[in-house]
């Protein structure tokens, strides 16, 4: 069967369906997607769901040659502008065209493509649909997955991979994975004057769009599976080769796709929500422990903040690189598989960092000193290195959990504004730290995961700065993590106490109710915070701009030593001069110093 015609006979099927009678029948299939009570809280918010864009994908998977082929078709209605011209938004080509968009169709008729910028298509669209009408813009595309890059299972090996960050493995290929984020062109966002959000810069996230509809089938080798966001519809055998596996969803702001061979999964029920963890067979402990994280952060997070809106949601073991630690997308989620095998093997996390075999080398020592009561401290290295690193992996599920309300559901720019999300996500898993574990560990992990990371980045060099700024401005990934998950959350916790709790839980459940389903802009959760607090307005304005504009991070999170950086998350170990001296050149070398 052509790709072409199955949208007519998908259509046809949906249509004689009893069940998805009333609207638009792939919207309805799409609206399985949420929980039973959502749809009218979305639509008092943004309006009908059938007058979102709706996207029709279809894919076709060959990962022995990294080879992607398929058409996508987006159905956009015209509602208070005229369209004369539409964007699509391909993040894969930031580095380089690895997918190529070709024979575009605009409601049928053949149409011209431009390219403005390396990420970015234009399609004129004549006669200009105006407001009231819709138009359907088609495209095939063809792309080839880059290889991953080594070292993409060691924690501190990928810090040490060559080369610009780009897009931290979103879009690659290892034999038994391919990520394909992003192989689905969007519509950006638009600016007031039409012209389309800034795309991905090589730091930070890679895009954000408006909520859509999506129905879309991949089709995979036998042996093979498809991970996606949304609800799925399926599994049916090619009658050729393969596989088709089919998705559907809806209020999403993008559709990662991912293909696996060999992954094992688990899954749970939480507040009627079914959880799925997927994992590759050799972390398969791992795998499972990560369920339980990822049900126990949408747990508190749905009674603190409120209710998510969709039935089901995944957690994917993904080889990223470069330091991510995970990947968010709405209703689903990956982890890097560093994170993974760190916590199942300490060991692992030397693996192909340079000056990491003396290091690793030199804690052995120390452990078998431990042992022997012959250490300055009695804390044995690797005991704690194993507790570290298993914070990490729970911190970094929360941290990507939080994320389904900001920027998923509150949305904000990512490219332009990265700090309106990524701080206050941040916060909110130290927050669900206290939620969840108490207060003493919270702050153990505030100091572990925010101000250590920002005391790190000046040791080895690094100067402060405003986080204030678009990805862009970022010299570098270890520079925008130390302001951006370093500094600037912890805005949220002086504003904390600034305004008390009760006014600042106050606010952010404010926020994400007053937000929900729309964009927010830069300063909106430090006012719904002041309104909260009566008479703070000007006090919170100022302690934002402490934080976020100007350079107090040494003043006030102090100077750091390595023995105080190790202090928070290995114990009463102690370091003498020598291996103070040693630890700081690893670091240099590992900064590239």
């Amino acid at each position: 069967m052509a790709p072409s015609s199955r949208w007519v006979v998908l259509a046809l099927l949906l249509a004689a369906s009893p069940a998805l009678a009333g609207g638009s029948p792939e919207v309805q299939l799409c609206l399985q997607h949420l929980k039973s009570s959502e749809r009218e809280q979305a639509e008092k918010a943004i309006g009908p769901v059938e007058e979102l864009p709706l996207y029709r994908v279809q894919l076709e998977v060959d990962p022995s040659k990294r080879e992607v082929k398929g058409r996508v078709q987006v159905e956009v209605l015209a509602k208070k502008r005229t369209i004369s011209e539409l964007f699509l938004r391909v993040t894969p080509n930031a580095s380089g065209r690895k997918v190529t968009i070709s024979e575009a169709k605009i409601d049928g008729q053949p149409a011209s493509i431009e390219r403005p910028e390396p990420t970015l298509i234009r399609v004129p669209v004549n006669p200009p649909a105006e407001p009231g009408a819709s138009v359907k813009l088609e495209v095939s595309l063809q792309a080839t997955v880059p290889r991953a890059k080594a070292n993409t299972g060691s924690l501190l090996g990928a810090l040490g991979a060559s080369g610009p960050p780009g897009d931290y493995g979103a879009f690659s290929a290892t034999p038994d994975f391919l990520s394909l984020v992003g192989i689905v062109p969007m519509m950006p966002p638009l600016s007031e004057d039409g012209t389309p959000w800034a795309g991905p810069s090589g730091i930070g996230d890679l895009a954000l769009y408006d909520l859509s509809n999506v129905v879309g089938t991949v089709t995979v080798p036998s042996g093979w599976k498809v991970h996606a966001t949304g609800v799925a519809m399926g599994e049916v055998p090619e009658k050729t080769s393969g596989v088709r596996f089919s998705y559907a969803a809806t209020l999403v702001r993008d559709f990662p796709v991912f293909v696996s061979r060999g992954y094992e999964s688990a899954s749970k029920t939480v507040n009627g929500v079914t959880v799925e963890s997927f994992y590759s067979s050799r972390n398969a402990a791992v795998g499972k422990r990560v369920l339980q994280y990822t049900a126990s952060a949408l747990e508190t997070f749905e009674r603190k903040l409120g209710a998510l809106p969709y039935k089901h949601f995944r957690v994917l073991e993904a080889p990223l690189s470069d330091g991510a630690g995970g990947m968010e997308f709405q209703g689903l989620i990956t982890v890097g598989t560093s994170l993974y095998r760190g916590a199942a093997d300490p060991n692992s996390i030397f693996e192909g960092a340079p000056g990491m075999e003396m290091f690793r080398d030199m804690m052995q020592q120390m452990q078998q000193m431990s042992s022997m009561g012959m250490g300055q401290g009695g804390a044995n290295p690797f005991d704690s290195i194993t507790k570290t690193l298993e914070r990490t992996l729970e911190f970094t599920v929360a941290h990507e959990v939080a994320h389904q309300y900001f920027a998923g559901l509150v949305g904000t720019d990512p490219i332009k504004d990265p700090v309106a999300d990524e701080a206050l996500t941040q916060y909110a898993a130290v927050l669900y730290f206290e939620w969840a574990h108490g207060k003493e560990a919270a702050e153990s992990l505030r100091q572990e995961a925010l101000v250590a990371a920002y005391q790190m980045y000046r040791m080895m060099g690094g100067p402060d700065g405003s986080a204030l700024r678009p990805t862009e401005e970022y010299e570098s990934s270890m520079e925008y993590g130390a302001i951006v998950y370093g500094k600037a959350p912890l805005f949220f916790h002086a504003a904390r106490k600034l305004v008390g709790d009760e006014a600042f839980f106050r606010g952010l459940r404010s926020y994400v109710d007053t937000y929900r389903y729309k964009w927010a802009c830069l300063d909106c959760v430090r006012k719904e915070l002041a309104k909260a607090s009566s008479g703070r307005s000007g006090a919170l304005e100022r302690l934002q701009d402490r934080w976020w504009k100007e350079l107090h991070g040494d003043e006030d999170l102090g100077a750091a030593s390595i023995e105080s950086l190790m202090g928070a998350s290995m114990g009463d170990m102690k370091l003498d001069k020598e291996t103070q001296k040693l630890m700081e050149e690893i670091l240099k070398g590992l900064s590239g110093q």
